[in-house]
């Protein structure tokens, strides 16, 4: 009986030392609004997708044009040039939505982009909360953005503060 005690107290023990990690908080979306890059990358981005967005319509509306020329003179045509303006009208979106794939598509130039620029910001945020934990005795960090089984946390665990000083920016 006192084996089974003792057994029973030292499992409990362990239960609640590994409850006692320390944790913290940090809100990424914070961090990052702070840094004046990420927000230059963010307008550069902005600024790419428009450009990209607007050539993309550009040649939509050059298959739309095409496409109305073709239903008010296809009466006027011979079954072999109906053909060949269909075929013109199909290459068109063809080429428009190639073009929209190219520029927005999951491996896309805009996907490159944003990682080319975004990348190497978030690997120092993440350098930055990964030494403030190991300074800090923290052996669990979440994001609170991103968390979303998240129900509550206290302000005093967030440690985005500490964080943007590592990295040498303040709010």
């Amino acid at each position: 009986m006192k084996k089974i005690l003792m057994i029973a107290l030292l499992a409990v023990a362990g239960a609640f030392s590994a409850v006692a990690q320390k944790t913290a908080v940090v809100d990424m979306q914070y961090i990052l609004k702070n840094i004046p890059m990420y927000e230059s990358a963010n307008e550069q981005l902005k600024q790419v997708s428009e450009k990209w967005q607007k050539e993309v319509e550009a040649k939509n509306n050059e298959a739309q044009v095409l496409y109305k020329n073709y239903q008010t003179e296809s009466v006027f045509y011979s079954d072999e040039m109906k053909t060949k303006k269909e075929n013109e009208i199909v290459a068109k979106e063809k080429e428009a939505n190639e073009l929209k794939r190219r520029y927005f598509g999951p491996q896309g130039e805009l996907f490159k982009k944003r990682e080319s620029l975004m990348k190497p910001i978030q690997d120092e945020v993440y350098a930055a909360v990964k030494d403030v934990a190991e300074k800090n005795g923290y052996a669990v960090i979440f994001d609170k953005t991103s968390a979303q089984n998240m129900v509550y946390y206290s302000s005093k665990i967030d440690i985005s503060d500490l964080v943007l000083a590592k990295l040498g920016y303040s709010k």
